[in-house]
């Protein structure tokens, strides 16, 4: 027929042929049923006379009808096959079929199958021995040569494997088992890729001499693998790679982004520029749904390289950011949490708190469940505060904190700390210093930190020591090259607490300027996953098999052959048979263990020398075309048209039709669509009845318990403000010691203050003054720790409490002898993060701010102004004035300032001074201008002194 040949299967089935005869006669006896109708009385009297007549025989065309029925049924059983394909071994030695079943080979896995299949059978015919060899096996796979059906059997059996193909490891079993064999016919049924060992595979193969070699290749157009995820700061940014023989032209393919529990979060389209083999997808959606995210697969893909599963590192953690200094508003450069956002941002979410209140802010924190907490030279944390974290840390979070002058002044037992530290007293001499700078260690290779490489030019001047302990060196991560720890952890509950023993910023040590901080802060950072996955974080870990990623990409139970995943501290592991891809770990923690690693490649697999000639084939069977289906799909069209012919010769349309053309009950759709319209007409009422109330004014919020006329007033013009103590004589002097410096400062400077304001540091809002008068007498209320909580927030958030103690403050605030006034004090401050203090320097900016002074007199003179320590730079004896960059948060004095200010109605003093000398009265004076100008200027006097100096250097 055209050189078109045509075979069958069963052969023996066409003589069913021959039925037709027998089904043609038995069609004429059996015609088929009269049409009956129902006849109306006349119509019965008007066909009296006729005689009944009953068909003979039933229409030609329903008997050709059912013959050809018949014949296509009988045809399809005897398997015709069009263009059957010739045979395509020749010899009579063994058969070799090497069946890749790598992941390459999962897409079209029947094909291949099917191919391997047709070579078994068509050696069986033969009476051939075949050796199955499947590439993904390992050794289980055996390739002494079996009859042909148990190969069958083998190969029905056979699946493809979420692993590369190892073609050397099977060609090696092949060589050992088939040596010396001759004639043998090898079928190379590869998937298409070139991998590593392809060439040593060949000659091994070469080595068994074979007399034919047929090799089939596929083609690689539309395989594509995911070589890496990256949850970036803006979107997560997906990798992926093609056939390297199929960059010539652009490509796109979509992927989607799945929950654990197989929900679509988002789609984006990976898409390859024409000549790369390369291409990027980008998933923008929130941070939110990021995390959830589980894995990333190509739509409609079946292979594991298209699937790309995520783990708890892959996440973005939720970085919440605390800082105990008060310059972070104004001078942000040189505030301790600029290093660790430039660290963290592309790497982490970062969250601050909403106020400088711990005792509020640091709870709130905790309920937007951080992964991990940094506090940045904090010192002493509110009760409410330091409960919140500690449940943080216990229920899995990570407490990172970075040490300073706070935290070395801090002389209260704190368990939020992973060491005991030496006390450092309220000076800056708290923490070690030396000579000449330290330099780190290298990192110990069991230090969860391992790895990690550390400048040779990072130093550290400043520290806080750690008190020598049995656990000390099993706590330490990292330390100084003298042996002092320099950054410290241990676990506590489910989470654990890290301390770096120096500063956030660059005055104690330069290492929040150096690379080697970005990577300290991210490996903290990746370890924050409340529990771990292993048993340990550092050296080498040993994951059990969780789930595994099976041949199509999808996650099932571990095998018995799945061995567990040990990972040495920075190796990224390689799947194999012993560890497919998957996860590895328990439901508590996982590692994810992926296919195609980030610098993966498709290459298509080269020309092979086998020592034959080798005949290329192609998976399926061509141009050979299988009929059954075809002839069975004819069938059944004709069965469909036999059964509407017998409806229609008994007449079963013409009664359908009667009953569709019928009468028809009304619609209820009406009544339906005018109850529906009024419900839709009282919604809107509905939804303007529950609209939420208006929002809160914001002018007011924020003020809680403050009077709105008292806020007003506050912010019209600058105001000094004491703190209502309660005692009436006290807070008369208060105020008429600040209305006589406010008098004297609208008198001698462009300042003009209005009239002094009393505070109730309880629940009015301190932020409007940028001072506030504190008297401390012995006998003094004690302020609740909700009020304590809102001064320290205030202080951090860049106001100035200047205390004035009664009794004799000289000394160094720590020390046995103190008076009651002073007693009281520290009972203050004891809940206070106050940094390291000093009696004002000579060199400080206060004593320049207006007047030149040395000494800050009150009503008394024995005592001094303690302000915040400041480190000073190597020069500072040259230079004009020398200040820290900011304004202390806090001074301290007991020189009874107010007393020395204070003026009644008629202008007149109310107290005198110790010397009836009235020069002191105007130093008191000049003291306290001084003090309100550094806090209403910070540094600016310092910077201005220097001009000559900067002027000189410039030649102008």
């Amino acid at each position: 027929m055209g050189g078109l040949s045509l075979s069958f299967g069963a052969p023996l089935v066409l003589a069913g042929l021959l039925a037709l005869l027998v089904i043609w006669w038995l069609l004429r006896l059996t015609p088929p049923r009269p049409q009956t109708e129902a006849f109306p009385p006349l119509r019965i009297l008007e066909r009296v006379a006729k005689r009944e007549e009953t068909p003979s025989k039933s229409p030609w065309w329903l008997t050709l009808l059912r013959l050809a029925l018949a014949a296509f049924v009988i045809l399809a059983l005897a398997a015709p096959i069009l263009n059957p394909r010739e045979s395509a071994l020749s010899g009579e030695g063994p058969v070799v079929v090497m069946l890749d079943n790598g992941w390459a080979s999962a897409r079209d896995w029947d094909a291949r199958r099917g191919a391997a299949e047709a070579l078994i059978r068509e050696a069986g015919e033969s009476g051939r021995p075949v050796s199955l060899l499947l590439t993904a096996e390992g050794a289980a796979n055996d390739p002494a040569p079996v009859e042909a059906a148990t190969a069958l059997e083998r190969l029905a059996a056979a699946e493809p494997r979420p692993i590369p193909a190892d073609r050397v490891a099977a060609a090696s079993r092949a060589a050992g088992v088939l040596a010396g064999q001759t004639g043998i016919s090898l079928a190379l049924l590869t998937d298409g890729l070139d991998e590593p060992g392809t060439a040593e595979a060949a000659e091994r193969l070469r080595g068994l001499a074979p007399a034919q070699t047929l090799l089939y290749r596929p083609s690689l157009a539309g395989l594509v693998g995911l070589t890496g995820a990256d949850n970036a700061t803006e979107a997560l940014e997906v990798s992926g790679v093609r056939a390297v023989s199929e960059a010539a032209a652009p490509a796109e393919t979509m992927l989607r982004a799945l929950d654990a529990q197989e929900r679509e979060i988002g789609r984006a389209s990976l898409r390859f520029a024409a000549g790369s083999a390369a291409g990027e997808a980008r998933f923008e959606v929130p941070v939110e749904l990021r995390n959830d995210i589980a894995r990333i697969e190509r739509d409609g893909a079946r292979d594991a390289a298209s699937v790309r599963l995520v783990d708890d590192s892959f996440q973005r953690r939720k970085v919440g950011l605390v800082s105990g200094e008060a310059a972070d508003l104004a001078q942000p450069l040189l505030s301790p949490l600029y290093y660790i956002t430039r660290a963290l941002e592309p790497y982490a979410d970062l969250v601050r708190p909403d106020s400088a209140d711990l005792s509020t802010a640091v709870p709130a924190l905790v309920e937007q469940k951080p992964s991990i907490i940094v506090l940045a030279d904090i010192g002493v944390l509110p009760e409410p505060a330091r409960e919140a974290l500690s449940g943080f840390v216990d229920k899995g979070g990570v407490l990172l904190r970075f040490a300073g002058p706070r935290l070395a002044a801090s002389t209260a037992e704190d368990d939020l700390v992973p060491v005991r530290l030496r006390g450092g007293e309220r000076q800056l001499g708290g923490s070690l210093s030396w000579s000449e700078p330290q330099k780190l260690a290298p990192i110990p290779a069991e230090s969860p930190l391992a790895g990690i490489g550390i400048p040779d030019d990072v130093t550290v001047s400043r520290q806080i020591l750690a008190e020598p302990s049995a656990e000390l060196a099993d706590r330490t991560w990292a330390s100084l090259q003298d042996g002092t720890p320099i950054i410290t952890a241990a676990e506590r509950g489910a989470g654990r607490i890290v301390l770096v023993h120096t500063t956030a910023e660059a005055t104690w040590s330069n290492l929040p300027i150096s690379g080697a901080f970005v990577d300290m802060l991210r490996r903290i950072v990746t370890l924050s996953r409340g529990t771990s996955a292993a048993g340990g974080d550092a050296g080498a870990q040993v994951l059990p098999p969780y789930r595994i990623m099976d041949g199509e990409g999808r996650l099932t139970q571990p095998g018995p052959n799945v061995q567990p995943l040990t990972i040495q501290a920075g190796e990224t592991p390689r799947p194999s048979a012993d560890h497919p891809p998957g996860l590895y770990g328990t439901s508590e923690g996982y590692r994810a263990l992926n296919l195609l690693a980030a610098e993966s490649t498709l290459q298509p697999l080269p020309e092979l020398d086998l020592g034959a000639p080798v005949e290329a084939r192609a998976y399926g069977t061509q141009d050979a075309t299988d009929l059954t289906p075809w002839l069975f799909a004819a069938a059944l069209l004709l069965f469909a048209l036999d059964a509407l012919a017998l409806l229609w010769l008994n007449g079963g349309l013409s009664r359908l039709g009667r009953r569709l053309g019928g009468t028809r009950r009304p619609s209820s759709a009406l009544p339906l669509l005018l109850v529906g319209a009024l419900l839709l007409s009282a919604l809107p009422e509905q939804a303007r009845a529950q609209a939420p109330a208006p929002a809160a004014d914001e002018a007011t919020q924020g003020l809680e318990g403050m009077d709105a006329q008292k806020a007003i007033a506050a912010t019209e013009t600058t105001h000094l403000a004491f703190v209502q103590t309660g005692d009436a004589e006290t807070d008369r002097i208060s105020r008429e010691g600040l209305t006589g410096l406010s008098q004297f400062i609208a008198s001698k400077t462009a300042l003009e203050p209005g009239d002094p304001m009393a505070v109730d540091i309880e629940k009015d809002e301190l932020s409007f003054f940028p001072i506030l008068y504190w008297p401390v007498h012995a006998n003094a209320t004690m302020p609740s720790p909700a009020a304590i909580s809102r001064v320290d927030a205030y202080m951090k958030q860049g106001g100035t409490v200047l205390f004035d103690v009664e009794g004799d403050v000289a000394g160094d605030l720590s020390g046995s002898a103190v008076s009651p006034g002073q007693r009281r004090l520290r009972d203050i401050l004891a809940d206070l993060d106050v940094p390291p203090l000093e009696p004002v320097p000579r060199d400080h900016v206060l004593t320049k701010a207006f007047y030149i002074l040395d000494n800050f007199p009150g009503r008394h003179t024995g005592s001094d102004l303690w302000v915040e320590s400041s480190v000073r730079s190597a020069d500072a004896q040259a230079r004009p004035a020398s200040a820290g960059d900011g304004v202390s948060s806090i001074m301290i004095t007991s020189n009874d300032f107010a007393s020395a200010w204070a003026v009644d109605e008629n202008g007149l003093f109310v107290r005198p001074t110790d010397s009836a000398d009235p020069a002191q009265r105007d130093y008191a004076y000049r003291a306290g201008v001084n003090i309100v100008m550094y806090v209403l200027t910070g540094n600016y006097k310092a910077d201005q002194v220097h001009v000559p100096a900067l002027l000189e250097r410039l030649g102008q």
